[in-house]
């Protein structure tokens, strides 16, 4: 079997490519160890100047594989601290990261996509945070990700209702850096990357470290008792309801317990 994470270093730029076309690049906990490993790697590469991240086949990234969620769910918990690891790795890695984005980018897929310093979106592409239609509440890093990038009121659209935007209402919302067509996708990400790779490493090392401090200072209040508000949703019955709603293909009956 093909790897489901593959990376590759060209020109200074790595490659890092979801590997599982056939379903969508739904993020396994098996893909999201390996994604974490690949960032930690890249970072540490002096060879590596950015980083960028792919996804093969139709989609960027359909997000967590529901079913193994639901098998989760089945033992007794849902944990989706992994992917928010692997997530912070690759925001806090000294090399600059571009999401080429294509196809779908949904719920965890538009957290990767977030996560990474710019994004790079194919006229096909659409974004989606549709969490709460199966009970979940959307990560805290990652709605602070969302207000820092598109604004509260639009954050509040997104994840209330859960409806999918194509890519120009998402770069309109500043959601994506630009917007080309999609047989043009490769190739821009690529000059932006091999752009950004010519510039001084020290210089851009030290900007992206500045921007981030700003971030986090934006950040530093009342995380644990967001925490705690997040674990609630995670172990409550609407979690399981949402699951099996998905899996049998019908409307799902929340109580909010």
């Amino acid at each position: 079997m093909a790897d489901e994470i593959d990376t590759a270093i060209v020109d200074h730029v790595c490659s890092i490519t979801l590997n599982r076309p056939a379903k969508r690049n739904a993020l396994t906990t098996a893909m999201i160890g390996d994604l974490r490993a690949a960032a930690e790697r890249a970072a540490a590469d002096p060879s590596v100047r950015v980083i960028v991240v792919r996804g093969a086949g139709a989609s960027f990234c359909a997000g967590l594989d529901l079913a193994e969620l639901g098998a989760q769910r089945a033992a007794g918990a849902v944990e989706t601290h992994g992917l928010e690891h692997a997530l912070e790795i690759l925001e806090r890695c000294p090399r600059p990261t571009l999401a080429a984005v294509h196809g779908d980018a949904i719920a965890g897929g538009c957290e990767l996509a977030l996560h990474c310093d710019l994004r790079v979106a194919a006229d096909t592409a659409r974004f989606a945070m549709p969490l709460a239609r199966i009970g979940l509440a959307v990560p805290v890093t990652l709605t602070w990700k969302l207000v820092e990038v598109i604004g509260a009121p639009a954050t509040r659209e997104l994840l209330f209702t859960g409806e999918p935007i194509g890519a120009e209402a998402a770069l309109a919302l500043g959601l994506v850096n630009r917007v080309v067509a999609a047989a043009d996708l490769d190739g821009a990400v690529t000059a932006l990357a091999r752009q950004i790779a010519h510039n001084a490493p020290l210089a851009i090392r030290a900007m992206k470290a500045f921007v981030q401090r700003a971030a986090d200072e934006r950040r530093s209040w009342q995380r644990d008792d967001l925490e705690t508000l997040a674990r609630r949703v995670r172990e409550s019955s609407d979690i399981r309801e949402g699951l099996a709603a998905q899996r049998e293909r019908r409307a799902p009956l929340f109580k909010g317990e």
